[in-house]
């Protein structure tokens, strides 16, 4: 009778600790391989390409199983949290040849989305944020952490749009959230994000230790509950996990994820890669700290004046002193993850070779200290004089670890010699014996007579002695005892060889284990220093973001803003895209000036597509950025205010996932910033109300431009092709007409890419069809269309008339005489190089065609 499987032993124990997990894959290790069975076995075989077979396929109830080799694991764990599942790692908890029964088997960790340590190449200067939510009566626990690092932030957030924005800014793949929790709120939180519910529970010491500092409940609550996710799952010392950090997105330049996306400062909105941004621009970072500080700071602008003002008079002083500069680059090129490398020695995963890195990173320090004390201005007295440089954690590494460890912390050859006595004394053994070994080799050839005797080893049959086939004739009789034959050889023993092998073995084996003891008294006295260690990290992050913006502001050739507090004016001369700028190489850039003026709140910006609208609202919306980061800016001076928010509606995309047409985005981020903004704050829009009819779109641009400027007040650059609208500046004393100057040369449209007073003359459109090869026909007929419907007072929705003679019928009074084209006025129009002329030149034609039309 064939047998059940599902009730096996080995299987009861599998689905018990499955009941366990049962929103994780259970990697589940049998041998050499982990093992996958049932729903786990044939989702992860197509996931993962794994071939499905099945355990006991002669029982009634074969099960689906399939597996990985131990030693490749990770590649294969990897795939399954990005693809945004969790993966629980069951491990046999004692050797099978000893164990009686079932070998006794528990997981001994869960890696989730928001937990894995694991950080792929390119990522370094990345983080990986596990958030955490409590609802609660319309405001939310907000709290984040990375594990690999022990950040830990808590905040506590007024509105379902604030907790979005954190959300999008973080790029949380993982939310934690109370078992309980709302399904409302759950649709809010979810959008592609995995959400782990963690049950309520008492506070751990660990998690009372983070939260200690924090006096808001919810906040609190919050962070008491992201420790205990992060307990369950990792299950072991988490000691790097710093104190709760409190707080305000409301501290910080905020920005909303449109905002983020729409002005590319971490990623590019059109490829999606992290070139051709903001931070790509202004990462010239040493270390991978240094790079992922520098995406925070340019995520969370400063608002704070004095902080600001701190952060640019130390970037000046980098800029004054060039060698200083250059020695403190090269002395941040040798310093590692301090972060990572902390995570690591409390996560209990750090090797020989880490250690060695910590030593490396440590021992720059006082170089640093030195560099810094050459910068006399008094920038850097406080950060030199708060440097620490855990001399000696560095110190204990240097007698304790050897310069060039292996990989592996159990094989040996990790500790130093002169470390420790007791293991000195095993390697001697050690050394001895195989010294003994080699000079009884010698002996043995000498009374053989056979040279190529050999004594070798191999962990079988252990030390032996080998004689080649045409040697056996010079064994002399009962000299040795064999051991083995072989095709070649014979293999012989000699009862001293096996007693000297036995010494060999048990110092080696001793050797081994006091070594690996070692090595882990060594990482639990490092452990000690994590708090120490990270406030250098985060010292030595600070000072590479710096050093950063120095070399990019000399390279780029960008200037110190001129913050002020009390006044909303900007005056920004000769301002450049940073990004559009770094493309194009500073020759071909044309800059702008940006004027707004205690008497402008809104400049109408008009022209034609292509010619530079929209980078002319991004290039002020960076330069503000990058002002409130600390940075310089690009520009040939620039005097700003504090802006406290950035608001954006630029672009045009459908949000089909949501069931959002490209005009619901629009209006769905205009009524953003409409709902948000502040006098304070920085509004961009670009044409509003393209997306739905000709007037109730005009309608609409109208509406919200009087709204934002007889309430909001906030500064705003509103781009769009309503001529119309420019007629606003009569009635709305705030608001100003600018417009991007274009010019026909030989009926070929040309950008200036310049910005100029005013509005612009007339649309551009069918020019730009041109330069985009639409047929000769289209646009000739397009041009028809359109002097009809600027010329005629009846219905704009009539057909228009084909042909010319039709077209004239039209007319209600006699059309001007066209001029033939061989006329001399329309020759010398004509001929004359706008682009190349001087003022004096087109003066000078002027006053020739007057004179001409005058004789007629």
């Amino acid at each position: 009778m064939p047998q059940k499987t599902s009730e096996t032993p080995m299987m009861q124990q599998y689905q018990a600790i499955k009941d366990q997990y049962p929103d994780a894959f259970l990697f589940y290790r049998i041998g050499d391989f982990y093992e996958l069975f049932n729903d786990d076995a044939i989702k992860g075989s197509q996931l993962l390409e794994l071939t499905l077979t099945a355990r006991n396929k002669s029982a009634d109830d074969p099960i689906p199983m399939c597996g990985v080799p131990h030693h490749a694991v990770q590649s294969y764990i990897d795939v399954l949290i990005d693809h945004g599942y969790k993966v629980a790692i069951c491990e046999q908890m004692e050797d099978p040849k000893k164990a009686v029964g079932m070998v006794k088997r528990e997981v001994i960790q869960l890696v989730t989305p928001g937990t894995t340590m694991d950080v792929k190449a390119g990522e370094a200067k990345s983080n990986n944020y596990l958030a955490a939510v409590v609802p609660d009566k319309g405001q939310y626990g907000f709290s984040y952490a990375d594990l690999s690092t022990g950040e830990l932030k808590v905040a506590t957030l007024t509105s379902k749009f604030t907790l979005q924005n954190e959300l999008g800014a973080l790029g949380s793949k993982e939310v934690v959230v109370p078992e309980d929790l709302a399904e409302d709120d759950a649709k809010l939180l979810g959008g592609g994000r995995l959400l782990s519910k963690q049950p309520a529970s008492q506070p751990t010491a660990e998690a009372s230790y983070v939260s200690q500092d924090l006096a808001d409940p919810l906040a609190k609550a919050t962070a008491v509950m992201l420790m205990q996710y992060l307990l369950a799952t990792q299950k072991r010392s988490l000691a790097h996990i710093q104190k709760a950090v409190f707080y305000q997105p409301a501290n910080y330049l905020e920005m909303d994820q449109d905002a983020r996306t729409n002005l590319d400062i971490l990623k590019n909105s059109r490829t999606g890669r992290k070139g051709d941004t903001l931070l790509a621009i202004l990462d010239a970072t040493k270390t991978a700290m240094g790079g992922r500080l520098l995406k925070q700071w340019l995520e969370r602008p400063l608002l704070d004046l004095g902080h600001i003002t701190a952060r640019q008079d130390q970037v000046q002083t980098l800029l004054n002193h060039f060698f200083e500069r250059s020695e403190l680059q090269d002395r941040l090129t040798k310093v590692y993850d301090l972060e990572r490398l902390a995570g690591r020695v409390a996560y209990g995963n750090v090797n020989g070779r880490d250690l060695i890195q910590l030593q490396t990173s440590l021992d720059q320090v006082p170089a640093l200290q030195d560099i810094l004390a050459k910068l006399d201005d008094g920038s850097f007295k406080d950060l030199r004089a708060e440097l620490d440089p855990v001399a000696d954690v560095a110190g204990l590494i240097r007698r304790a670890v050897e310069p060039e460890p292996p990989i592996s912390i159990t094989d040996g050859g990790v500790i130093m010699r002169g470390y420790n006595a007791q293991l000195d004394q095993y390697r001697d053994a050690m050394q001895n014996s195989k010294q003994w070994i080699a000079d009884l080799e010698a002996s043995e050839r000498e009374a053989t007579g056979i040279h190529n005797l050999r004594i070798r080893y191999n962990k079988v049959f252990g030390y032996y002695i080998e004689v080649t086939n045409s040697n056996l004739a010079k064994v002399p009789t009962d000299r040795y005892e064999r051991k083995q034959t072989l095709t070649n050889a014979e293999r012989f023993i000699t009862p001293a060889l096996k007693e000297k092998e036995t010494l060999i073995l048990e110092a080696e084996e001793k050797s081994t284990a006091l070594e690996y003891d070692l090595f882990q008294e060594i990482r639990e006295q490092v452990k000690l220093q994590i708090g120490r260690l990270q406030k250098l990290a985060a010292q030595l992050a600070s000072l590479d973001v710096l050093q950063s913006f120095a070399v990019v502001a000399e390279a780029e050739h960008y200037v110190r803003p001129v913050m002020h507090a009390g006044s909303h004016t900007v005056t920004i001369h000769g301002g450049r895209h940073p990004v559009v700028e770094h493309v194009l190489g500073a020759q071909q850039y044309i800059p702008n000036d940006v004027i707004m003026g205690d008497d402008t709140d809104m400049l109408l910006i008009t022209g034609p597509n292509m010619s530079g609208k929209s980078t002319y609202m991004r290039q002020l919306a960076l330069i503000v950025i990058m002002a409130q980061a600390g940075s310089f800016v690009p520009a040939d001076d620039a005097q700003l205010p504090v802006f406290d928010q950035i608001f954006t509606r630029i672009g045009a995309a459908d949000d089909l996932a949501a069931g959002q047409s490209t005009f619901m985005v629009e209006m769905m981020e205009a009524n953003a910033a409409l709902a948000h903004a502040t006098a304070s704050s920085l509004v961009l829009f670009d044409e509003i109300g393209r997306g739905t009819a000709t007037y109730d779109g005009m309608a609409l641009a109208q509406a919200i431009i009087e709204y934002l400027h007889d309430h909001v007040h906030a500064k705003t650059l509103f781009s769009t092709h309503y001529h119309e609208l420019t007629a606003l500046s009569d009635s709305l004393p705030k608001l100003r007409n600018v417009h991007v100057g274009a010019v026909e040369q030989n009926g070929t449209l040309v950008f200036l890419h310049k910005m100029l007073p005013g509005p612009a003359d007339k649309s551009y459109g069918i020019h730009v069809a041109k330069l985009a090869g639409l047929p000769a026909d289209l646009l000739s007929r397009a041009d028809t269309i359109l002097t009809h419907l600027e010329s005629s007072s009846v219905d704009k929705a009539a057909p228009v008339p084909e042909t010319k003679e039709a077209e004239a019928q039209l007319s209600l009074f006699e059309p001007e005489p066209v001029r033939p084209k061989n006329d001399p006025v329309i020759k010398k129009l004509t001929a004359f190089d706008l682009l190349a002329a001087t003022p004096m030149d087109a003066m000078n034609l002027i006053y020739d065609l007057q004179k001409h039309l005058k004789k007629k």
